[in-house]
């Protein structure tokens, strides 16, 4: 896939803008994936992960041809998530109730693929309950956690995004799912 890539991407350098398109399709699931892990927020995953594509193709020009794609634009989604988190006070909780109901929640706001069955109710809480221990995790574990364990990405791959050591994003892996276990440690 990477040798597609790099074809599109040489071709949208000479000015073939339909060759992009090409790449967001491959990789925009992706994209907002690891952006709705991050912020939790539907509207804003989406949000950012089309502010990363567009920075992405403003500056498709510095891209090193010699690396991965993937790497490169995680990064820049990566670092468009954290400025979001940083900026961005909660103004809402999705485990408190929406007003005019009878006890909804906003978790029971956040739209699934397909409906559950009532005997998936148990997976269902211990997945918010997770989702919830890895939103409180301080930005910079919760980075690092939502890339290895839920993107699957490689140490190496995490360490080039994030541009920091590898033993630094081991440590963060490890401190971050400490706080994990300490937080889920009765459910």
């Amino acid at each position: 896939m990477d040798g597609v890539v790099k074809l599109r991407i040489r071709e949208v350098l000479k000015g073939d803008q339909n060759a992009y398109g090409e790449i967001v399709e491959l990789y925009k699931d992706k994209v907002f994936q690891l952006c709705y892990r991050m912020l939790g927020n539907h509207h804003e995953a989406e949000d950012i992960a089309q502010e990363a594509f567009i920075r992405a193709y403003v500056n498709i020009a510095r891209f090193n041809m010699e690396l991965k794609f993937s790497t490169w634009i995680y990064r820049i989604a990566t670092n468009l998530c954290i400025d979001r988190i940083r900026k961005k006070k909660p103004d809402f909780y999705l485990d408190a109730e929406v007003s005019g109901t009878d006890g909804l929640t906003m978790y029971s706001q956040v739209a699934a693929e397909t409906n559950l069955p009532e005997e998936d109710l148990e997976s269902i809480e211990l997945q918010e309950a997770i989702q919830r221990a890895i939103s409180k995790l301080p930005e910079k574990y919760r980075t690092v956690i939502v890339l290895k364990y839920i993107e699957e990405l490689s140490l190496n791959e995490i360490s080039e995004i994030l541009d920091m050591p590898l033993g630094t994003v081991k440590t963060r892996i490890h401190r971050g799912r400490e706080s994990l276990r300490q937080q889920l440690r009765n459910v």
